[in-house]
């Protein structure tokens, strides 16, 4: 597995996002599940808490030191669309998560929500490990070493930050 960094800056209606993206051949309801249902979270990310469908859980990364952490599920549109915010009141991270699929292939699209192009430093490296541990557990292959994702840093916190789209006259 080669450990590049893969994500961009877009902006977004609601601001500035860190996006990274994953293809995967296999359906969008197959790639849903492993996004979605405990079992699935549970080989590359972490385990929740809690009932999904009231739009609260409780989420815990799959890292020694982790903390259970609040989740509002804002929008879930099964199979396709995911908006949660992670965490509470200004530490929350929004973050949004986008299937499509066509020609036997899904693509992913994770989206972090920044308050400044400068955290893409640390959400990068983040979200590029787990995204990857994601494709490693659906393959069947081992989980990469966090220790491959110091070195995104750079490439992180040299993103060019997009222009914003022209307002609209009137």
């Amino acid at each position: 597995m080669s450990f590049k960094p893969t994500g961009r800056l877009a902006y977004r209606e609601d601001g500035l996002y860190l996006m990274l993206d994953r293809l995967f051949t296999a359906s969008k309801e197959d790639v849903w599940a492993s996004v979605s249902r405990a079992a699935g979270l549970k080989g590359w990310v972490g385990t929740y808490t809690g009932a999904p469908e009231t739009g609260a859980v409780r989420f815990k990364f799959d890292d020694p030191d982790a903390e259970w952490e609040y989740v509002s599920i804002i929008k879930c549109i099964p199979p396709k669309r995911f908006t949660a915010d992670i965490g509470e009141d200004d530490a929350a991270r929004h973050v949004i998560l986008h299937l499509v699929e066509g020609a036997g292939m899904t693509t992913l699209t994770f989206g972090q929500r920044l308050h400044s192009a400068a955290e893409a430093a640390v959400a990068g490296p983040f979200w590029d490990y787990y995204l990857d541990r994601l494709v490693a557990a659906r393959a069947g292959a081992p989980l990469p070493d966090r220790a491959h994702y110091k070195p995104h840093v750079e490439y992180y916190s040299e993103l060019i930050v997009p222009r914003k789209a022209a307002e609209p006259t009137t």
